[in-house]
């Protein structure tokens, strides 16, 4: 087993299920346990390490909702899996919804969607963890490291960071707030880190069901900055860059002013890097096209007098006012 491999623990009444998930892992780099009692599991966590628990919802002694909240009381950063049957998916969704699991599957699953999303579970772990004692350098890596999901986003978070830096020491000149943008930005996109790659990475038009997964993420990195009790400004930037300052945006449709600060100025920011660069759906723009793609959402997606500092801050013939 691999020196730095995390523990995942499956928990599930039915014997036959828990050999069928020790024969899908066996070759995993990982640490596998597995557990029909879930006074085991609650022991199993309690005295060791684990960084995801797998628990099937139906059972006699409690259900799985139940034993992941008590997971979750006992050790709040084990990432937490759902195995749910149909008649409990709205079970499942809620639980989501509420903070409660990170992701579900149901039964009966496919094995390489299972293990891929234990795999992503794994991933959150370990950003999570390394978040709590990152310095700039670390933040940086793990910026890299979650575009490497994208390769067409080589670069972006680091971009980002710097266009919102120079925006952030315009407008206040506290260096502990300046910091907290150039962080919050560079880590932006972390909850990206649960989005299957084969979505990130299509080149057409996502249907429904995909959007609804993207439109996921800043919920899932949010999570992640504050269970590491980064500042408040880092994790408002994860969670509200995709918000629109006309209350059209996601996840919380906050409006103008609602938004925060760090927030509005991320978004011009990322707006700007992401239409000047090549994605998988569509080519990179010139500069000159996205000044006006600025200019026509001014008001609309953007905070007006924000945009109008960015412009004058790249342009600086643009004649508009700093």
């Amino acid at each position: 087993m691999n020196a730095n491999a995390e523990t995942v623990l499956f928990v599930d009444d039915e014997q036959m299920i828990l050999r069928s998930i020790e024969r899908l892992f066996m070759d995993s780099p990982h640490r596998i346990l597995t557990t029909n009692d879930v006074d085991e599991a609650l022991e199993i966590v309690g005295r060791e390490s684990v960084a995801v628990v797998v628990s099937d919802q139906r059972m006699p002694k409690m259900q799985g909702i139940e034993l992941l909240e008590k997971i979750k009381s006992v050790s709040p950063d084990t990432i937490k899996i759902l195995l749910t049957g149909y008649a409990d998916l709205q079970t499942a969704i809620r639980a989501i919804n509420s903070g409660e699991v990170y992701r579900f599957i149901q039964k009966p699953w496919d094995d390489s969607g299972l293990a891929s999303l234990v795999h992503e579970a794994l991933e959150r772990f370990v950003l999570c963890r390394s978040l709590a004692s990152a310095d700039e350098t670390m933040l940086l890596a793990l910026a890299e490291t979650i575009e490497l999901k994208d390769p067409l986003t080589q670069g972006h978070c680091k971009r980002v960071a710097e266009f919102a830096l120079m925006m952030a020491k315009v407008l206040d000149s506290t260096r502990a707030r300046a910091r907290f943008i150039r962080s919050g930005a560079l880590l932006h996109d972390c909850g990206k880190i649960g989005v299957p790659e084969s979505i990130l990475n299509f080149s057409g038009a996502l249907n429904d069901a995909d959007m609804k997964i993207i439109k996921k993420h800043p919920q899932w990195g949010a999570e992640v900055v504050r269970l590491a009790h980064m500042a408040p400004e880092i994790i408002n930037i994860v969670l509200y860059h995709h918000e629109k300052y006309d209350g059209t945006g996601y996840p919380r449709q906050l409006r103008g002013d609602d938004i925060p600060l760090e927030a509005r100025i991320v978004a011009i920011a990322d707006t700007y890097d992401a239409v000047t660069s090549d994605r998988p759906y569509r080519k990179k723009i010139p500069h000159a096209e996205a000044i006006q793609i600025l200019l026509q959402q001014r008001g609309r997606a953007f905070d007006p007098t924000l945009t109008d500092l960015f412009i004058s801050l790249i342009e600086p013939n643009s004649g508009l006012e700093q």
